[in-house]
């Protein structure tokens, strides 16, 4: 798996984990990732240059979305009129 594979579901877990106020401690999280603490912060700090609102709570132990946000990264097929379908090539 590419390194950027993994950075994408590396964060799409930390997103998870944040949304159940789950992630637990930054160590705890980090073991839980399998990545040391540093590749953590730095993976944080990325989310955080995405505009993700993310903060450590130290009160319940978890990192925590301070406003409600979406994260989807990936291809999705778009819904299209038939007009705008009848030109393309079938997906094989």
């Amino acid at each position: 798996m590419g390194i950027i594979i993994k950075h994408i579901k590396t964060i799409e877990r930390i997103d998870q984990l944040t949304r159940l106020q789950a992630t637990g401690s930054p160590e705890q999280l980090a073991s839980r990732l399998g990545i040391s603490k540093t590749k953590l912060y730095r993976i944080i700090d990325l989310m955080k240059e995405l505009n993700a609102p993310i903060s450590y709570d130290v009160s319940i132990q978890s990192y925590v979305y301070v406003e409600e946000v979406g994260f989807k990264f990936g291809f999705y097929l778009k819904e299209q009129n038939s007009n705008t379908r009848s030109h393309l090539a079938p997906v094989l």
